[in-house]
């Protein structure tokens, strides 16, 4: 299985570097409190965050280790946070997925999702909409992964999950790099017995890193 680096990509202008966190807070005094503390353990505790929604990341995205980063910057993400308290739980996951388009494009996609579900039913539950989101738009995996985790909150506290597609670089806003305006999706956007082909991962992923898809892997869930 050939790492991401080794895939081959069309790019324009420069990449956008990104990478997944996760973190935990299981004792915060409130959900304020809990929230602050999944920061500082996510690598965000000192920067001016973007919440940023959509599915598509921007043109040239590319997946790195995680950075520190200066005090006081201003930080892109696609966050997504799951509160409990008094011993309920929480799951957060982030996933991202580098896709080629039916014309041969490069591009990337992100899906989070925040649940009171176990770590299992969540990660089952991004990976299809991870699935749905690659097949609306027609678009076949390249490489993948996935990053979610679990907290369960102590009696009498709160808790918080947070997991976080990070991209310290990507406000150039309006002077990026982007791709061509396309058509409608050609093909269906399910396949009749709702397993989407080839075109979604699967395998639990939880630490921070990338895999390639190759031909020997089962997307199916």
């Amino acid at each position: 299985m050939p790492p991401l680096d080794d895939i081959p990509k069309r790019r324009s202008g420069k990449s956008t570097p990104g990478w997944l966190m996760t973190s935990v807070a299981p004792f915060g005094e409130n959900q304020e409190d809990a929230f602050d503390q999944g920061l500082v353990d996510l690598g965000l505790g000192d920067c001016r965050l973007i919440r940023v929604e959509g599915a598509m990341l921007p043109i040239g995205f590319e997946a790195v280790q995680p950075n520190d980063l200066p005090m006081g910057s201003l930080v892109e993400c696609h966050i997504a946070i799951a509160t409990a308290e008094d011993r309920g739980i929480g799951s957060a996951g982030v996933a991202w997925a580098s896709a080629e388009t039916p014309e041969g494009d490069q591009c990337a996609i992100v899906s989070t999702l925040a649940t009171d579900l176990d770590y299992e039913e969540t990660e089952s539950l991004l990976k299809r909409n991870l699935q749905r989101r690659l097949a609306s738009r027609d678009l076949e995996v390249t490489a993948f992964d996935v990053a979610v985790d679990e907290v369960t909150a102590a009696q009498g506290h709160h808790g918080v999950a947070m997991a976080a597609l990070i991209m310290p670089d990507s406000l150039n806003i309006g002077m990026g790099s982007r791709g061509r305006v396309r058509g409608p999706p050609t093909k269906a956007a399910e396949d009749t017995d709702g397993s989407f082909g080839s075109k979604a991962p699967a395998g639990p992923v939880r630490s921070s890193g990338t895999r390639a898809a190759d031909s020997g892997m089962d997307f199916s869930l």
